[in-house]
């Protein structure tokens, strides 16, 4: 089988992955509606290309928070990715560093800061954070952060505990005996395991802290030499909220559709958090991103960089390092075809006139 686009890679993956993995990786939340829909909404957006126009120059870089990368699009964070493969996240960092994207590190990571540091020193690093209840903790994972040279906090803010998800409660999840969260020591890093229902779940009941409030994260931005991005965003009234609470950037995301089911799609929501913060602070999103056309329709709707979680799973599982890189390649030809063939020579040709609603066309 020729593998020439993600969902080929998600097909293949199939073959390499336990039960139990691909479906932790895999599922969504409840009846798994809003997982659907965070892909299937991106069809209901039309694209209205200009033509001749001279596109002989792509220039497809940007710059986030001073760093400067070839492309809009980075890897989103994912947990316990050597469940995937045995070189899991570092695999995943080297990956990026190679397309030039940035990788976000997950504190539930099977590989820790210090070692994702010196064998991906060239990757552009960020670190997702959720906080535990074990405030001491959490304040050593972020300034590990820091002294690792990772370059921003990415704070999850829509999980103080995890949505239902029902394959990993029928598979009874528990993370495989010779793992651990590698950030961690004693239960902390070795806890996700079932007594009946979902490992993973029961893990985070035990260990986040689910009283957190907006003065939680005046503290964590107060505390912390590096940016904080606020990720899971959903509403304009949140992204102002994170807005003046000192977050740098927002993440728009409704954590792969495992959270609450029947929330709306991340590309449909994004339009009205750009409106409402404008350029007063960045806005990136995730959710459903697998084509390199989907990567133009958030540019265009107002996301600054585009985040892609599952894809990197699938070529981690089919193929290690090099199975992330050639996901990354697909998406990255993509994007550079779909801007050739809408009259851009570079992101800021992308007009937000230039994606809208198939409702727009139903009215005329």
């Amino acid at each position: 089988m020729s593998l020439v686009c993600v969902a080929d890679f998600e097909e293949k993956s199939k073959e390499k992955l336990e039960t139990s993995a691909l479906d932790y990786y895999q599922s969504g939340a409840g009846d798994q509606l809003t997982l659907k829909h965070n892909k299937e909404a991106f069809n209901d957006l039309r694209i209205r290309p200009r033509f001749l126009r001279d596109v002989s120059n792509l220039d497809i870089s940007t710059e986030i928070f001073g760093s400067k990368l070839k492309w809009p699009v980075g890897i989103a964070s994912t947990a316990m990715q050597r469940m995937a493969h045995p070189d899991g996240e570092v695999a995943n960092a080297k990956a990026a560093g190679r397309a030039g994207s940035i990788f976000v590190l997950s504190t539930l990571a099977t590989t820790s800061l210090e070692e994702l540091a010196e064998k991906a020193p060239e990757t552009e690093k960020w670190f997702q954070l959720y906080i535990y209840k074990n405030r001491l903790l959490t304040e050593t994972l972020v300034r590990t952060a820091e002294k690792c040279g990772f370059k921003a906090i990415v704070l999850t803010v829509d999980a103080p505990v995890f949505g239902i998800r029902r394959r990993d409660v029928r598979n009874k999840f528990s993370l495989p005996s010779d793992l651990k969260l590698s950030n961690f020591t004693g239960i902390q890093a070795k806890g996700v395991k079932s007594s009946g229902a979902s490992g993973i779940n029961e893990y985070v009941a035990s260990q986040f802290d689910d009283t957190l409030t907006w003065k939680d994260v005046q503290w964590l931005v107060n505390f912390t030499t590096l940016p904080v991005i606020a990720k899971g965003i959903l509403t304009k009234e949140d992204a102002l909220l994170a807005l003046h609470n000192g977050c740098k950037g927002v993440i728009v995301s409704n954590h792969g559709a495992r959270q609450v089911d029947g929330v709306p799609a991340t590309i449909e929501v994004l339009p009205e958090i750009v409106k409402a913060v404008g350029n007063e602070i960045v806005v990136m999103m995730d959710g459903g991103v697998y084509q390199g056309v989907n990567v133009f329709r958030a540019l265009a709707l107002g996301a600054k960089y585009v985040f892609m979680g599952r894809p990197a799973i699938w070529g981690l599982a089919v193929n290690g390092q090099k199975g992330v890189e050639d996901v990354l390649d697909i998406v990255k030809k993509e994007l550079e075809n779909t801007l050739k063939l809408t009259g851009c020579a570079s992101l800021k040709d992308i007009r937000s006139e230039m994606v809208i609603h198939k409702s727009c066309y139903s009215k005329l």
